[in-house]
């Protein structure tokens, strides 16, 4: 390393202005500039004695980016070929160097005792390495004359993935080696996201309405595969190295790839040891587990490798497994984990729901990584904060909650901030509930606004599922759920994923959506307490959007199923001078609701029908829809109140068979068309 080079510590305060650079010293600056953030990728990831600050860094960082753009000076092996390229039309298959297969596993001492024994029969006594199982993305990377060539997914163990885009944006793998490494070097590795970034991560996909992951391999394995390196570059994923699998040089033992490959700048685990028989191999396990919650990556059991590389040679490997390595497991996490954040998820009507985001647990045989705190007046009463350990339960099986603390760790309880995480709009207070006051300005409520406008309970507008509306409201086309009605084919085409084919789909949806029934209108739009059920009674009560709009709390009262409590809320919805201005908005847009023939909207209210199989004058949705705004009733399984089933196309046996059981008649689409024209229904 060049004692000239002035960035491989602070670098001076004052620099030149990049537009003012010559070509000679921009060429000059820029080589000065690789070679000190490979220097300082080294000093973070592999040492970890990093000599220049975070924000230094990026300043570093972002220069060289500035400098290569203006002067053409890009080069493949560049630090800044981290940001990600161009997207990929799909990940292309790629044969492995050698085998990348699995390992034998067990969470019973003695099945590791019969491991060692079988070594010692084979090939005598043996030393052992011993390292960590990291719960990540395992990767094969491959280096040329010392620079990055390619990097490779397992896959089926013989050929993978070829996600060399995506990983070329991982800060801890190096785009070109250094010190006296091999001509040819392919290295194993294991890609994962440190827990204390996966909390962060996931905290803002909750405060933004995303579902968060359920852990950090799911969350690394998702963006990992991304066709998007540009996505992968934002999202923090880390890699240790643990195994050479091809090499132009040998290696004699398992230790001495451990140690030799930081001399290349790949890092590898400060956690692994070389042990001289299997009982120090179960006792570095066992102190391990006792270790596992205080690291800040995941691991779910030791690997325990003979040491000697010829030894391996001579045990080989089964077609599935290598023969000579061992994976002691740990048993699971049951029940009990801490805190390691809390995220407030921001509802589409503003409510804020605290949710814990947790160190992966087994809760019921299921991994659980985040559970419902329910709102500030719970989290006050069981005096729950930021790193307690909590004892998570499922309710009904299904929803997982943090039921008690088990362990303090931290002084008080996890106070609500006075603005929202996302907008910044101030937090209101009603009871024990949590709101934000941000309305459709507020970005978490305008998705989950539109997302819910769109879905099955909604209009049910195909082609705007979540992360087709993110990416609406991050391009910043829609601001308002009347947005979606003013979007346009070229600028649909434009964004990540879209397709001339998707777009147009989409845009007849939307036109389709213009004259919605009564019903599924006042569903889509979010009124409180007012789901499908309700909306009905709603349009069958009121006939039109205006008169139900003109209702007093007295008249909306007089409507079966509809008491005080729902009366209020309704009103109070269509007194928002917010919510009007919504439904001015859809209605400018050209959004009209049918108004419902109080007559016909009872054609149907003595029957319930059952589909299976597809239609072919309508969809299933559609026919739901036509059978609730005439009073009848559509449910997913056949009993003895069912009145009729419908068979379209390719139905299943088993409704049919309940069909037979309970006396049921069978209509064909035909048939089922006949009895709406015999009924009076309009469709």
């Amino acid at each position: 390393m060049s004692d000239e080079n002035p960035y491989l510590r602070e670098p001076p305060e004052q620099l030149a202005p990049v537009d003012e650079l010559s070509e000679e010293d921009a060429e000059r600056e820029a080589r000065r500039l690789r070679e000190a953030i490979r220097h300082h990728d080294r000093r973070y990831y592999v040492e970890n004695d990093p000599v220049i600050a975070d924000r230094t860094y990026d300043t570093l960082f972002q220069r060289l980016v500035d400098i290569e753009e203006s002067f053409g000076l890009q080069t493949p092996d560049s630090p800044t070929r981290r940001v990600g390229g161009e997207p990929l039309d799909e990940l292309e298959t790629v044969e492995h160097v050698a085998p990348m297969l699995s390992i034998q596993q067990s969470g019973e001492a003695q099945d590791v005792r019969e491991f060692a024994d079988r070594m010692e029969r084979e090939v005598g006594d043996v030393e052992y390495t011993c390292e960590p199982k990291f719960d990540g993305v395992s990767i094969e990377v491959v280096y040329e004359g010392g620079v990055f060539e390619r990097a490779v997914t397992r896959g089926n163990g013989r050929e993978g993935d070829d996600v060399s885009a995506n990983v070329r944006t991982i800060r801890s793998i190096p785009q070109r080696l250094r010190g006296e490494y091999p001509d040819f070097l392919a290295v194993r590795g294991e890609i994962f996201m440190p827990r204390d970034a996966f909390q962060e991560y996931n905290r803002e996909r909750v405060e933004h309405g995303d579902e968060p992951f359920a852990n950090p391999r799911n969350a690394t394995a998702g963006t990992i595969r991304q066709l998007d390196p540009s996505i992968t570059a934002e999202r923090p994923l880390d890699c240790f190295f643990y195994d050479v699998l091809d090499a132009s040089r040998e290696f004699e033992t398992q230790w001495e790839e451990i140690t030799t490959l930081p001399e290349f700048g790949l890092q590898t685990n400060d956690r692994a040891e070389r042990v001289a028989d299997i009982e120090e191999a179960i006792e570095y396990r066992d102190e391990l587990i006792e270790e596992r919650e205080s690291l800040n990556y995941e691991i779910d059991g030791v690997v325990i490798k003979v040491d000697d590389r010829a030894a391996c040679e001579e045990l080989g490997a089964t077609s599935r497994h290598y023969r000579w390595a061992f994976a002691y497991k740990f048993p699971a996490r049951a029940g009990e984990t801490a805190i390691g954040d809390v995220a407030l998820q921001v509802g589409r009507t503003g409510r804020l729901t605290p949710v814990a985001l947790l160190d992966p647990v087994d809760v019921g045989g299921v991994t659980v990584s985040r559970a419902s705190l329910h709102n500030p007046a719970e989290i006050r009463e069981k005096n729950v904060n930021v790193g307690d350990v909590v004892r998570v339960e499922r309710a009904g099986d299904v929803i997982p909650y943090v039921a008690e603390v088990v362990e303090k760790r931290s002084e008080g309880f996890f106070e609500f901030p006075e603005t929202c995480p996302v907008c910044d709009s101030a937090i209101e207070r009603d009871g024990p509930i949590a709101f934000c006051t941000g309305g459709l300005a507020c970005p978490a409520q305008l998705r989950r606004s539109v997302q819910y406008y769109a879905s099955d309970q909604g209009l049910d507008i195909e082609g705007l599922g979540g992360e087709r509306v993110d990416g609406l409201v991050e391009a910043g086309l829609i601001g308002s759920v009347a947005d979606l009605y003013r979007l346009d084919r070229e600028a649909l085409v434009e964004l990540e994923g879209w397709g001339e084919k998707s777009a147009e789909n989409l845009l007849s949806e939307l036109e389709a959506s213009k004259s919605p029934p009564l019903d599924a209108f006042l569903a889509a739009i979010g009124i409180p307490h007012v789901g499908r059920a309700t909306a009905r009674e709603l349009a069958g009560a009121f006939g039109d959007l205006d008169s139900l709009m003109a209702a007093s709390e007295a008249d909306l009262e007089g409507v079966d199923e509809i008491g005080e409590v729902v009366a209020g809320e309704i009103r109070g919805f269509f007194d928002s001078e917010q919510n009007r201005r919504v439904i001015r908005e859809l209605r400018g847009a050209g959004v009209e609701p049918e108004s419902v023939d109080r007559e016909e909207g009872e054609a149907l209210s003595d029957l319930t029908f059952v589909f299976t199989g597809s239609l072919p004058e309508r969809t299933r949705s559609e026919a739901r829809e036509v059978i609730e705004r005439h009073g009848g009733s559509v449910t997913g399984s056949v009993s003895g109140n069912t009145d009729y089933l419908v068979v379209g196309e390719g139905s299943g046996a088993t409704k049919r068979e309940d069909a037979a059981e309970n006396d049921v008649p069978e209509l064909d689409p035909g048939e089922f068309e006949a009895l709406l024209d015999e009924r009076g229904v309009s469709t």
